[in-house]
């Protein structure tokens, strides 16, 4: 394959067909950018964090804070279902039935649900416009907007946004308006932003650098929510160059010709022995 094999595939294929939306999204977010997803999905969770409502309930549940790693793990492998198999895949629709199961049972409401779905549309388009190693196709835009429209469907959500451009002014109104600094919504940044600092390759690297590295790729207005103290204009510079500095080796590398699953990781680490999508997530 050549570098560029995998567009003119995405190119080929319609995003407003169901399917072929789903092996666009699985292209982008399995084989094309597999690692700047994760960390744009990450960086996500820390605005959720933000919103008080969803800060607090995280915080009150515990798990964010006593079982970081299991709670991340199940996040990660929960969603990663949906896109690796398809969302009408048996596995998927378990792992959906498993995210509603917890949904109904912490009442969440339904506009902090909308947000969480805006901010996984949004924050990998704006990342990957900003560090990814290749402009993104304007099918892999539609097709991440018909992927996750189709998963808040079938979570029940309602009231979505129709594009890109819906979401992304949802969210930044949703941050403008409701972004404030809770107890709770601070102690779980800090439990998966001290979870983070064990990742590898990042695990090789002091966790203060790390901790503050993270720090500057987000959002003053996220750190400021969150009560973290904003870097040096140099910090972010240097943060944002080493980021395109990666994408410019990436754009050099072989081209994958298969998916980098979730439960190959080796930052999911709660269950060695495999995987129940069934068992996972958070209960009593």
């Amino acid at each position: 394959m050549d570098r560029s094999a995998w567009v003119r595939r995405i190119a080929a294929l319609d995003p407003a067909v169901p399917d072929e939306a789903e092996e666009i999204h699985r292209i982008t977010a399995a084989i094309e950018f597999p690692w700047d997803v994760r960390q744009a999905l990450g960086l996500a969770l820390f605005r959720t964090y933000a919103v008080p409502t969803i800060g607090e309930l995280l915080a009150r549940t515990g798990e964010f804070t006593s079982r970081t790693q299991k709670r991340y793990d199940d996040t990660v492998l929960l969603l990663g279902a949906t896109v690796e198999r398809g969302l009408d895949a048996p596995d998927s629709r378990t792992a959906i039935r498993r995210m509603n199961q917890m949904h109904r049972r912490y009442g969440i409401a339904n506009d902090d649900m909308v947000y969480v779905l805006a901010t996984f549309v949004v924050t990998p388009l704006r990342w990957l416009d900003a560090f990814g190693w290749r402009p993104l196709h304007p099918h892999e835009r539609l097709a991440a907007v018909a992927h996750y429209r189709a998963l808040g469907r079938r979570m029940g959500i309602r009231d979505m946004p129709d594009d890109e451009a819906g979401f992304a002014a949802l969210m930044d109104r949703v941050e403008a308006e409701r972004f404030s600094c809770t107890d709770g919504g601070r102690r779980v940044a800090d439990a998966t932003l001290a979870l983070m600092t064990t990742f590898p390759p990042f695990s090789r690297l002091p966790a203060p650098a790390v901790r503050r590295g993270t720090t500057c790729l987000m959002d003053p207005h996220l750190l400021r929510a969150l009560g973290y103290a904003v870097p040096t204009r140099a910090e972010r510079l240097a943060a944002h160059a080493g980021m395109r500095l990666r994408a410019l080796v990436e754009r050099r590398m072989p081209p994958r010709t298969t998916m980098v699953t979730v439960e190959e990781l080796p930052e999911v680490r709660s269950y060695p022995g495999g995987v129940d999508l069934a068992k996972l997530g958070t209960f009593a």
